[in-house]
């Protein structure tokens, strides 16, 4: 990821959007996608925090990614995707919100991984505590770990108010096949799945599954931990991306991914204003469609 600077300063500078002004992107309102069966609209570009928001009290740390949570939800961001597993993501997360007041504009998700339900509760506990809510918006059981003992509580709690919607997540085209059964005999309200250019097996049949069972989609691994950005750094974006809403590699990749019509959104991690905007920037206006999508794929060399 390393090199994402050079090539975002060098396809902006081409395209003569390297010196844009910090509210540029706003000419455009950020694209939504209904959560099926719900009629809530969620902002197609959210935000990941593996990694990027684990700074514990570091306060230089917390400044900046205050500023860039405040950016995220001025461009019309809304889902923060989270895990007691990111270290103190969720923590870090939860103060800044309150901090500038932000956590009405935000749809929190986040993940529970533990064995056993006891402990699974425990730390979905902890992770409101965390959080500094007693509700969440989206509770996603993590890997698929102990589903079966967690999807009871989770309903139980959405029942109760504390959680809105639930879901599973998983990365692994291995567990395919298992989350291609839950989706058939559970009723569930999101799936979280890797879906980019570099991993797009889950389109074969997840995604058409997802959509024909009304459960919502996030796309996580967007960039393929960076493996995309690999894959293009000795290449100038083609002049044509343009056309389609593309001025930089990581608006391409984006975009590719949200031409699937049952994704309802993307989410990048980030901890850099310019790297987020450069990011939301990819969910601005009209998305593309699956003919614009073949398009994007070859200017990438898929």
């Amino acid at each position: 990821m390393s090199s994402r600077r050079d090539f975002l300063h060098r396809t902006l500078a081409i395209s003569g959007l390297a010196m844009m002004p910090p509210r540029a992107h706003a000419a455009s309102s950020l694209a939504t996608r209904a959560i099926p069966g719900d009629g809530r609209r969620l902002a197609v570009v959210g935000l990941g925090t593996w990694q990027t928001f684990d700074v514990g009290r570091d306060a230089a740390a917390r400044d900046n990614l205050g500023r860039l949570l405040s950016r995220f939800v001025e461009l019309g961001g809304e889902v923060i995707d989270s895990s007691p597993m990111y270290g103190s993501a969720e923590s870090v997360v939860g103060d800044l919100a309150a901090a500038r007041k932000l956590r009405e504009r935000l749809f929190l998700a986040t993940k529970v991984w533990a064995r056993g339900k006891d402990a699974g509760i425990a730390q979905m506990e902890e992770s409101l505590r965390r959080f500094r809510t007693p509700r969440i918006e989206l509770m996603q059981i993590h890997n698929l770990q102990d589903w079966k003992l967690h999807l009871p509580a989770l309903r139980a709690w959405q029942t109760e108010g504390r959680i809105r919607h639930i879901g599973i997540t998983h990365y692994s085209p291995g567990a395919y096949t298992e989350i291609e059964d839950i989706l058939r005999r559970e009723p569930l309200d999101f799936l979280q799945i890797n879906y980019s250019l570099a991993e797009p097996e889950s389109a074969r049949r997840l995604l058409p599954l997802a959509a024909e069972r009304g459960v919502a989609v996030i796309a996580n691994r967007p960039f393929a931990e960076g493996a995309l950005f690999g894959r293009v750094k000795d290449r100038t974006l083609p002049a044509a991306a343009a056309d389609h809403g593309c001025r930089s590699w990581a608006q391409l990749f984006l975009r590719w991914i949200l031409a699937h019509p049952a994704v309802t959104c993307a989410i990048p991690a980030s901890n850099r204003i310019d790297y987020l905007e450069d990011n939301m920037a990819a969910g601005m206006g009209a998305l593309p469609g699956f003919e614009e999508q073949k398009a994007l794929a070859r200017m990438a060399g898929f």
